[in-house]
């Protein structure tokens, strides 16, 4: 009787898994179409929004197919944005090319200060504030997953972050937007938690969403946040925040110093007393 030996079967291997696609950025312009079919929207001037807001410190001027490429719009609606900016005077090209926005943008961002109580009201608050104790002091509000600056006084200091009013800072790494956070309704707070881009900008950042989540509970149990270096080597501040008669925290006002010079205790025992009475004072003009 023959025995066939049949061949060895080469045991199969494990199917590698592809690494997964790195995430598509949303482009600003994608950010408008769940607004299609709303009759009300005005998708024009959206889209002017969006031009004016790709305009940065870091890209003060750019050319058509810059914009079209950083917003997403196509060329001919960029250049229809920008022809109408220019003809109301908010933009302009010294060359005929590269974009730039003009000093007449500024009655936009004055408007909102001068008939803002919140802005309007801290502002003198603040600079009563540096005026006595020699410290850069800020107010600002929530923006989305950011913190805006909404009014401002600094003394000459070095620091590499140019702050000012309209500047935007991460909330998750600034003591302000800690605050803010802090004071978020639960399911606001974990919506934010959920979404949130933990980056870290130095070796301090905090990147755990648990560790996060535990500091706010802190934060809101102590009544003031202090971030050290999170956001800038070099940098570190001390906020408090600001209620509305509801009991809401509308707002936060924080100190921020260069950390070799000011101390955490110093934080603690010296400004923090200062900050509360200003966030007490500044809450009396929201009643």
């Amino acid at each position: 009787m023959s025995l066939t030996t049949r061949p060895a079967t080469a045991p199969s291997l494990p199917t590698a898994t592809p690494p997964p696609s790195p995430p598509v950025k949303q482009t600003p312009a994608a950010s408008l179409d769940v607004y299609t079919g709303d009759p009300n929207f005005m998708t024009s001037l959206a889209r002017g929004l969006i031009v004016i807001q790709a305009f940065t410190q870091q890209n003060p001027q750019m050319t058509i197919s810059q914009l079209s490429i950083r917003t997403g719009l196509s060329r001919a609606a960029v250049r229809r944005c920008l022809y109408t900016l220019t003809k109301l005077g908010f933009a302009g090209a010294e060359d005929g090319s590269r974009y730039s926005l003009r000093p007449r943008m500024l009655t936009l961002s004055h408007t909102y200060t001068a008939s803002n109580t919140l802005s309007s009201a801290a502002q003198p608050i603040l600079e009563r504030m540096s005026a006595t104790l020699r410290e850069s002091f800020s107010v600002a509000t929530l923006d989305g997953e950011d913190i805006v600056y909404v009014a401002r006084s600094a003394v000459n200091r070095v620091m590499a972050v140019d702050l000012h009013i309209g500047s935007r800072l991460p909330a998750y790494c600034t003591s302000m937007g800690r605050i803010l956070l802090a004071y978020l309704p639960p399911e606001q707070l974990e919506a934010y938690l959920a979404r949130a881009v933990l980056t870290p900008h130095t070796t301090r950042t905090v990147v755990s969403v648990e560790r996060l989540r535990m500091l706010l509970r802190t934060i809101r149990r102590n009544g003031y946040a202090i971030c050290d270096q999170e956001y800038e080597v070099g940098l570190r501040s001390v906020a408090v925040p600001v209620f509305a008669p509801s009991g809401r925290a509308v707002a936060t006002i924080n100190l921020s110093g260069n950390a070799p010079r000011i101390s955490t205790l110093e934080m603690q025992t010296r400004f923090l007393p200062h900050l509360r009475n200003a966030a007490n004072e500044l809450s009396i003009f929201l009643r």
